[in-house]
């Protein structure tokens, strides 16, 4: 059982459709090529974004928002295999302008992506309204704490990244070779499930907790096509399912192409991810990527929709 969930204003009914998550990178070195910041920038400034960096940031929010998306999603720490860490004081520079400034101007829901709880409690009260942590609470647990205390939602990723583990190409980026997993889907199921009882012994209710298996995440080429295909596993454990396979590296290795062209491929990835229970969907491609989920929910949720047009 889904239980929907509320915040604010907008309710989240999983299985009507499928919500979209859009993608702000305030970085200078995003694996996809979309960061915000220039690198010419960082290096002039130092920490933090500047005016340049801000504006391209509220001018792509802007352009998501009026295509349709439900949530933004802001982070200020590349997750790409080999990135350098930033600090702390250095990430809440980056994000509490640009949510502070989207939080004044558009009406949107705000997610920070970060794990770190001093960055999470401070963007929660710059107007951010949920917490996307990568390490799913295992990194820094105050952080479940922040949430349960500030009654914000939480998205826990699964993730077994290892820089021992990564492999870059130059024209491909990197990826994770030789992960060892006992059972790939049992393994990331109770992994997920200690991420939740984490965020359940903090103060978490169950309807806030959302579950994204970390596409990309310490797996390999081979293990993130079987994930994607069993995704419904996933679902299985009782929670919503966010996917994030916008122009990860397990499809630019089987189709041979860098992250700027990897849209077909990430087209496919969304449309299967909602055939097999994906819930929301985290994305660069905003636009393109609405009308592919429209498209898959016609064909998938056709019941949902016809119960909610016509409804007992």
């Amino acid at each position: 059982m889904h239980t929907d969930l509320t915040i604010g204003k907008r309710t989240f009914s999983w299985g009507s459709r499928t919500y979209m998550m859009g993608i702000l990178n305030l970085t200078p070195d995003s694996f996809s090529g979309d960061g915000l910041l220039s690198a010419e920038e960082t290096q002039t400034r130092g920490e933090g974004i500047g005016e340049m960096g801000l504006q391209a940031a509220l001018d792509l929010a802007r352009r998501f928002v009026v295509a349709g998306v439900d949530i933004l999603d802001v982070g200020g720490e590349s997750t790409r295999p080999g990135a350098q860490p930033v600090s702390q004081d250095e990430e809440m520079q980056r994000v509490l302008p640009v949510i502070r400034a989207i939080a004044a101007e558009l009406n949107v829901l705000i997610s920070v992506d970060t794990y770190r709880s001093a960055v999470g409690e401070a963007a929660l009260q710059a107007g951010a309204h949920m917490i996307n942590d990568v390490w799913g609470f295992k990194v820094d647990p105050l952080l479940a704490r922040v949430a349960a205390r500030c009654n914000a939602p939480v998205i826990l990723m699964h993730n077994r990244s290892s820089w021992a583990n990564a492999e870059i190409q130059f024209h491909l980026g990197g990826r994770y070779v030789g992960m060892p997993y006992n059972n790939l889907l049992e393994d990331i199921r109770r992994e997920l499930m200690e991420s939740v009882m984490i965020a359940r012994q903090a103060g978490i209710p169950s309807e806030h907790i959302i579950l994204d298996p970390g596409i990309g995440f310490g797996k390999t080429v081979e293990q993130n096509l079987e994930l994607l295909d069993r995704l419904g596993e996933i679902r299985a454990l009782g929670f919503p399912v966010l996917l994030g396979p916008s122009r990860k590296s397990f499809i630019g290795y089987t189709l041979d192409l860098p992250p700027d062209q990897r849209l077909e491929g990430t087209a496919s990835a969304v449309a299967i991810g909602i055939a097999r229970g994906a819930d929301i969907v985290r994305v660069h491609d905003v636009e393109f990527m609405l009308r592919v989920a429209r498209m898959a929910d016609a064909i998938v949720r056709r019941t949902a929709q016809t119960d909610k047009k016509n409804p007992a």
